[in-house]
Parts: C-alpha cells; structure tokens; sequence
C-alpha cells in the first residue's frame, strides 16, 4: 500500500475515535464567519489529522487550517486537502451522515483519498494509480491496517443505462438547479429514484454502484469533494465542472467549487 495512503488511513480512523466521543456527549455549536456550524468534534479531528499529515512535509489544505496565500499555493505540485468533520450539520442533527475527507492532490488532480464513516466505522478508500477503490467495514476505530487490507472490498459502480436512474440528492442542500436536472432526465424517458445522503457518502453511492449519478448544483469547497473524487476516479467514474466542461480541479485560487457532476 502507498505510505501516505497508509497515513491518511491511520489518521481518518483515530479522528474518527475523537470524533465519536464528542458526538455521544452534550457538545456547543459556535458559528463561523461564513456562518456555518463549528464544534468541537471538528476541531479536535483536525489537530488529530495534522499531527499525522504534517511529518509528511506535504502542505496541507484543510477547512479548519488557517488558508495560506494563493501567491504561495501556486507553487505546491502536492498537497493535502482535508475535511475534518464533513458534514456538521448532519453530525449536529446525529443522524450518522458524516464524514472525515483526507485527500492527496498531485498537479491538480486528486491521486488517493480516505472517507472514513465513524458512526457506522465503515471506511472507504482508493489509489487512483491503481485504479481500484475499496471498502470495509471495522468493529473499532483503531483497526490495525493490516485489518483493513485483509478485509476490504472492491468497489464496482453501476453499469450504463439502468432503469430508473438513481440520483444522488443532498439532504440538506437540494437545489432547484438539481431538480431541473431530474426533470431533464425524465423528459429522456428515462424513470428516476432520488438517493438521499448527507456529506462525500454522496460520492460513494456512486462508486459503490448504489446510485447512477450525483449532480451538484450547489455550493461546494474543495476539502467536501477531493476525497470523494478521488474514490470515484479510482474506479471510472469521472467528476465533471460544469465551468469548464472537464475534470474538477483543486489548490485553485478560489477553494470554491464549481457546480459539478459524478457520472460515469
């Protein structure tokens, strides 16, 4: 297994840990400048996730890292792109829908990625140089990698042309501009099932082959989509701006995502 792939598992698992110990407590929500939600659980999993990332050497672009200048960034072939506790809102709900995003991108392009899902221990991962993703389900955080490989399973996504078409939908962030895209595609004939999942868990329906496409015409940032792209690239399915009409890009000037769309 690629050694920094190894570390972002290791480090997604014990965020995971300290994430579900705020979770089964009474916690505080502050509220940041941009007016999203913050609590503790995030901020704990990021200080856990850097500890990790950080003897690696490669810079780091995560949510609750304080943003360094583009003028530099420009010049990071490699970096991080992380999302500690992707989301909140769900982990404020406690419905179990959220993630930890640990991504690797190399000239723009994410190259491996880690979702872990703490509250089910389920955790999915891929080396897009291999092309092959993965899933696995743990009984504790802090599984051994050995574990991991030993037990883990191949991710195969849905072929074209299925009947009804199963559509990925926010559950927190449904878009009028998603709801004409579903209409679009019932003018095609086609039937259409709408998938609701919170958080990147978006992304592995897709890969996993338990939804056909994930149109998202809604606000994104970089550290919500890398690890999801990467696991969905790992296994053919391709995740495309609809700015540029090609693949989704990261370490741009705006960490701001174009809407985009996971389809094979």
């Amino acid at each position: 297994m690629n050694q920094n792939l190894k570390i972002a598992i290791e480090a997604s698992l014990k965020a995971g840990e300290i994430i579900m110990e705020v979770y089964n407590t009474p916690f505080n929500v502050e509220l940041k400048d941009d007016k999203s939600p913050l609590t503790e659980a995030d901020k704990k999993a990021n200080d856990i996730i850097n500890s990790f990332l950080v003897p690696t050497e490669i810079p780091i672009i995560s949510e609750e890292n304080k943003q360094t200048d583009y003028s530099i960034r420009k010049n990071w072939e490699t970096c991080w792109v992380v999302d500690p506790v992707d989301g909140t809102k769900e982990f404020i709900k406690r419905n179990g829908e959220f993630t930890v995003n640990i991504a690797l991108v190399t000239d723009g392009k994410p190259v491996l990625g880690v979702i872990y899902v703490p509250a089910v221990k389920t955790l999915y991962y891929a080396d897009v140089s291999n092309q092959e993703g993965y899933k696995v389900e743990l009984d504790e955080h802090n599984t051994p990698i050995d574990y991991v490989l030993e037990h883990a399973v191949k991710l195969e996504p849905k072929g074209a042309g299925s009947n009804p078409i199963q559509v990925v939908g926010s559950r927190s962030h449904m878009s009028q501009d998603t709801l004409d895209y579903v209409d679009t595609l019932k003018t095609d004939g086609k039937e259409v099932e709408i998938v609701s999942k919170g958080s990147s868990l978006k992304f592995c329906l897709v890969a996993e082959g338990n939804a056909d496409v994930y149109p998202r015409f809604a606000p994104t940032m970089e550290w919500d989509t890398a690890a999801g792209q990467s696991i969905c690239n790992a296994v053919g399915i391709d995740v495309i701006s609809k700015e540029t009409n090609s693949t989704l890009l990261y370490n741009k000037e705006n960490l701001l995502n174009p809407f985009f769309l996971v389809t094979l």
